[in-house]
């Protein structure tokens, strides 16, 4: 198994025109259905995002707790326990926070512009050691890039969409690398009943850092 160090070096050179052939050979088109933004039965909407990315979606009404959750895989039932991710928050019923429907029932991200990158690349990702595929099994693919259950998927897109697209893949592939690094080099044991480890180091469910005392505005304990 190769080193996350030299994953990542690959990543860097991931060619984004390589990418975005595949991806224009499989098409795109976002239908705004929602269904990448909602739960599934019994399954909540778990998307990743990164530290610097929950911290972009903060402002004056919403703070650390309003934008993520911790990733409840390596958790109890009461949610306690350690993770290693962080997932944008979700509402009553499971769906991601930020997602909303027009009277007609079209989807839309009430923070299009700022979302992360899990959800700019949906329904794709690339096939690299230490990246994470959390969008299920592909069903389709063209070299590295895989494709997972989305209605969108076969649609014509146009090579500038494909581009963009690419580019934000290849972003992702590297910061999730990134990510992993830093959470194996900043990882220490703590005690706690919940606790993110990230690339940070371990933090408490509303984003404080363990051993910070400055309170994030509510801290809603």
């Amino acid at each position: 198994m190769e080193s996350l160090e030299t994953e990542l070096e690959r990543a860097r050179g991931l060619d984004v025109g390589g990418l975005a052939d595949a991806i224009e050979s499989i098409g795109f088109e976002c239908t705004r259905c929602g269904a990448c933004c909602k739960s599934e039965a019994d399954d909540p909407h778990t998307a990743t995002v990164f530290p610097d990315e929950v911290r972009e979606l903060e402002d004056e009404e919403r703070d650390w707790r309003d934008v993520a959750r911790p990733m409840p895989y390596g958790l109890d039932e009461a949610g306690e326990g350690q993770t290693f991710e962080w997932a944008l928050q979700t509402d009553g019923c499971g769906d991601c926070t930020f997602y909303a429907e027009d009277e007609d029932g079209t989807g839309a991200c009430t923070v299009h512009d700022e979302r992360p990158l899990i959800c700019r690349t949906y329904p794709f990702s690339v096939a690299l050691g230490g990246t994470s595929q959390p969008m299920g099994e592909a069903v389709d693919e063209e070299g590295m890039v895989r494709a997972h259950e989305c209605e969108g998927l076969g649609r014509d897109i146009s090579r500038a969409e494909a581009e963009e697209l690419a580019a934000a893949l290849k972003e992702r592939a590297v910061r999730e690398l990134e990510e992993a690094i830093g959470v194996r080099e900043n990882y220490r044991p703590v005690e706690g009943s919940t606790i993110v480890h990230d690339s940070e180091g371990p933090k408490r469910p509303d984003g404080r850092e363990i051993g910070d005392t400055t309170i994030r505005g509510d801290s809603h304990d």
